[in-house]
């Protein structure tokens, strides 16, 4: 069977959890080899191993912290001459796409971004995609090169599938440019207690409906019931009611979760392209001739303020 790269994306060696579910996906299409970089490297492999890596192919070296995206394509680009692989994983995050759009550049291959499934086809991986602002969702595959495909959080869930996990030294020669762009200061990010908006199983977001920057803690409430992050819409946003950073839509980031509950959110097309690929979707909203209502799984009509309290109060109940 052919053999898949995933590109890791760990932490010091804690592996997050995008990779695992590229780990189950790529175990579909061929063999999962783990490509393992910077500190730590080498401490991924017992995880990666749990989770269907046949090997784990590793370097360490002071480049991949110091300087941004070039030394990792490099890497990678070696793993490709060094593999001759089926196809190439990344997680989609925006370093994610970077590095996988400058690794198909080099390699002379075609690329598919946000993917949100990968299935083995007679010419290839196929991957499905929601594609304009997610009112269609199309099958594509790679017909140049060797298809290198980065797949959004969520869109499998992570099994176990023990397996090998040879570890084995990736050789690695940088190139002139990969100590071009200097990493020379880094802010450790504010934690709020609560999961990664983009790798979250489940989100709750407040848009226009929330009416103010204090009236969100009713969402935040609700989103630390049922261990949720937490998502606004462009209007809250640019309202200044709540950080960019957590912005969902065409504009802001675009999720993927179990379960999306949007509270106070009319339902415009920027938003809906940001998280219409949830795979339940509930509504709150007064107006029962919301946009949003054509999308969601369930919807409840009424007043935020009413509700979102309410079930906060449920769902504290039921697990206490």
């Amino acid at each position: 069977m052919a053999e898949v790269l995933v590109y890791v994306d760990h932490v010091d060696g804690a592996v997050r959890k995008p990779t695992l579910e590229l780990l189950t996906l790529a175990r579909r299409v061929g063999e999962p080899v783990a490509v393992a970089l910077g500190n730590g490297a080498a401490d991924t492999a017992a995880t990666l191993a749990e989770h269907g890596a046949v090997k784990v192919l590793t370097h360490e070296a002071s480049e991949y912290a110091d300087y941004l995206v070039v030394p990792k394509v490099d890497a990678l680009q070696a793993a490709v001459e060094a593999v001759s692989p089926a196809a190439v994983l990344v997680p989609s995050s925006a370093e994610g796409k970077e590095i996988a759009a400058r690794l198909a550049l080099r390699i002379g291959s075609g690329i598919i971004t946000d993917a949100v499934d990968l299935e083995a086809g007679d010419e290839g991986p196929v991957a499905t995609q929601s594609v304009f602002a997610a009112s269609f969702t199309t099958k594509s595959r790679v017909s140049k090169g060797t298809p290198v495909i980065t797949v959004k959080p969520n869109s499998a869930a992570v099994e176990a599938a023990p397996a090998a996990g040879a570890v084995e030294a990736l050789a690695v020669t940088f190139s002139d440019k990969a100590t071009g762009t200097k990493v020379t200061a880094r802010t450790p990010r504010e934690s709020t207690g609560r999961p990664e908006l983009t790798e979250a199983a489940i989100v709750v977001s407040g848009g226009r409906g929330v009416n103010g920057a204090e009236n969100f803690a009713i969402i935040e409430a609700l989103a630390d019931s049922l261990g949720a992050a937490v998502g606004a819409s462009r209007a809250a946003v640019d309202a200044g009611w709540y950080p960019h950073t957590n912005q969902v839509g065409q504009t802001g980031k675009s999720v993927s979760p179990q379960l999306y509950i949007a509270s106070g959110i009319s339902g415009a097309i920027q938003h809906r392209a940001g998280m219409q690929t949830s795979k339940t979707i509930v509504a709150i909203n007064k107006d029962a001739e919301a946009p949003i209502f054509d999308l969601v799984d369930y919807g409840v009509v009424g007043d935020l303020f009413d509700v979102v309290p309410q079930l906060t109060e449920e769902i504290n109940t039921r697990k206490g």
